[in-house]
């Protein structure tokens, strides 16, 4: 995979953030042609992953590059915070699992929303979710 581009990594440390976050990205999306529907996905991934990071890893840093892998174009997105962590992904994974007051469907709704999605995490280690979706 070739990265095209990158963004300046952008903090995350507050609501006004996260908008920032999701306006961006729908702008990169647009750039290399993602439909509407496709836009909307990633948008709302992004939304969620940085909300979370502000929520449970007291923000962080977001990073939005354009990729190619062949003749395919795609946005990756890269969340990393240095919270608490997840002890255990997979459950974190399972809707309607939250430590918070939230409805517990942001990872694995984010998950579902992109092409590509890792998560690396361990509990006082931080959390790193990088997803990607391609055109």
């Amino acid at each position: 995979m070739e990265t095209l581009t990158t963004e300046r990594p952008m903090r995350v440390d507050n609501s006004e953030d996260v908008v920032r976050v999701r306006q961006e990205v729908r702008k990169r999306a647009a750039e290399i042609g993602l439909s509407l529907v496709d836009q909307t996905k990633i948008v709302t991934a992004a939304s969620e992953l940085a909300r979370n990071m502000l929520d449970y890893g007291g923000g962080g840093i977001v990073t939005i590059e354009i990729v190619r892998n062949l003749s395919r174009r795609g946005v990756r997105l890269a969340f990393i915070d240095e919270g608490p962590g997840i002890a255990d992904i997979d459950r974190a994974l399972e809707d309607g699992v939250t430590t918070g007051g939230g409805l517990g469907l942001g990872l694995g709704g984010a998950k579902r929303l992109s092409n590509e999605f890792v998560i690396e995490s361990a509990a006082g280690r931080g959390t790193k979710v990088v997803i990607t979706r391609w055109k």
